[in-house]
């Protein structure tokens, strides 16, 4: 890795306590000729010493910026000179005791599958040996070297073929002492392949190490609760491969309208705000993101348009199925919301003032709808049409009274953003549409209709916002 890349740490936006395991984390991720700056508010002196430990001479150590408010060095991975005939050591009895255990650890994740460690130690270092079994099973091979009075010698070497003989790369935590389970953790997670799986299994829900490790890293990981007590937790860390990100809201509902089910129950928009993670969405609101991700893995989402593949349509059958589908509900349905918003009002303002915002909004919507639709319909719809019959006869791209689809696309999520808004404050006024104890059957179904209304306006708009729109102005630049 290249300095280029700028495999940069910046260690002053990391939190006291986490500074340690992540320094070393990012150390034992790097190959030979490999490097990795670390960005300091001090001279990392005692760093230079300690890695003088635990690593020898296998890390280059060069000052790029030296004070007298911030210091950058350069980390390099380096091969080993021959020391002992060219072992990879570690002299334990230069450690603190605070770092004995989780630099082990660390050097010993680092390893590739064949390569040995051997370790120094002023007494039987068996207990470690112990620990190993419980940790990794039969994962590593254990050889006395030296063994006594004064000195031992293990060499400890990574098995090539046995290592996740079963196919799982499993950690106990309940086996870690407490000091250490942070950092073999983060170790353990740092060393994965990308697309690797770790799973941890603890005795309480782990659910802080996920904020934990998105406060740290991002949305580089994917969590998964294999087994939710009440005694026992299993959970699978998967390492993202590079350049996946998170899905977003939008995606997520593209490739399974099912799972608008669960966004829907929470409260969170997948159409206007669909370019958001789950995190970030989540984050938005204050609602437990471990939950509703647990609940989007499930797939158990009863829906009544789960089975329509929108995704798959041509655009011109879509375009169709939005103006017959989405349009003509609102053209049946608009008039009667704005006379029942009207009418609820008048009955019950006096004793329930938020009426009189539900029918202000009921219509503002309608203004907007009843503007927005016949547009759609006569310009930007057959304009897809004609674009894809073009497409398909080999013709060229056809004139538009709209101009290039392209440069109307922020206009258009302007308008659908307006719409989701003020939805959004119909269901805050209506606090989530609940009734009140002395609701006649107008107001009944006054809220009825208007929940309908936010279900099929958020359907229609992720249909146009996040497939439609989207692939009509790809088209537009296949034209050559």
């Amino acid at each position: 890795m290249e300095t280029t890349t700028e495999n940069i740490l910046d260690v002053t936006q990391l939190a006291p306590p986490v500074k340690h395991s992540t320094i070393f984390a990012r150390i034992a991720e790097l190959k030979e000729g490999d490097s990795l700056i670390l960005h300091v508010d001090h001279d990392p002196t005692p760093l230079r010493h300690q890695l003088g430990h635990t690593h020898q001479d296998t890390i280059g150590w060069e000052y790029l910026e030296k004070g007298p408010r911030s210091w950058k060095v350069k980390l390099t991975r380096q091969q080993p000179r021959n020391n002992e005939a060219g072992r990879n050591i570690l002299d334990v009895t230069k450690l603190p005791p605070a770092i004995k255990h989780s630099t082990i650890f660390g050097r010993l994740d680092a390893l590739q599958s064949g390569e040995s460690l051997t370790i120094h130690n002023d007494h039987d270092p068996a207990p470690l040996r112990y620990h190993l079994q419980a940790e990794h099973g039969d994962a590593f091979g254990w050889e006395y070297l030296e063994q006594g009075p004064e000195w031992w010698k293990v060499k400890i070497t990574k098995r090539i073929e046995e290592q996740n003989a079963t196919g799982e790369n499993n950690l106990d935590v309940t086996k870690l002492a407490p000091r250490e389970k942070h950092s073999t953790i983060f170790t353990r997670y740092h060393a994965l392949k990308e697309g690797e799986s770790l799973t941890i299994h603890n005795d309480h829900d782990p659910k802080p190490l996920y904020y934990q490790m998105q406060g740290e890293m991002g949305d580089v990981f994917t969590w998964e609760y294999m087994e939710q007590g009440p005694a026992w937790w299993k959970v699978k860390i998967t390492k993202r491969p590079s350049g996946e990100g998170a899905e977003t809201l939008a995606e997520i509902v593209t490739k399974d309208m099912g799972k608008a089910e669960v966004f829907k129950k929470y409260g969170l928009d997948f159409c206007c705000n669909g370019h958001l993670t789950v995190r970030e969405a989540c984050a938005a609101k204050g609602l437990d993101v471990v939950r509703i991700e647990q609940e989007l893995r499930e797939g158990n989402h009863a829906s009544t348009s789960a089975a329509l593949p929108y995704n798959d349509w041509g655009i011109d059958f879509l375009a169709d199925f939005i103006v017959n589908t989405h349009h003509a509900y609102l053209r049946k349905n608009l008039p009667d919301l704005q006379k029942y918003a009207a009418k609820v009002e008048e009955v019950h303002g006096m004793n329930h003032p938020e009426l009189h915002l539900v029918r202000r909004y009921v219509d503002e919507v309608a203004a907007e709808f009843n503007a927005h639709l016949p547009e759609e319909e006569r310009n930007m719809f057959p304009y897809i049409k004609q674009m894809v019959a073009a497409k398909n006869s080999g013709q060229p791209l056809p004139a538009s009274t709209m101009g290039r689809f392209k440069d109307n696309m922020d206009a258009l999520m302007k308008e659908h953003a307006l719409v989701g808004r003020k939805l959004d404050q119909i269901n805050e006024v209506t606090e989530g549409y609940g009734l009140p104890g002395d609701a006649c059957a107008s107001y009944t179904l006054l809220y009825r209709m208007l929940h309908e209304l936010e279900d099929d306006t958020h359907v229609h708009i992720h249909l146009e916002n996040n497939i439609l729109f989207p692939k009509a102005t790809e088209l537009e630049k296949s034209f050559k």
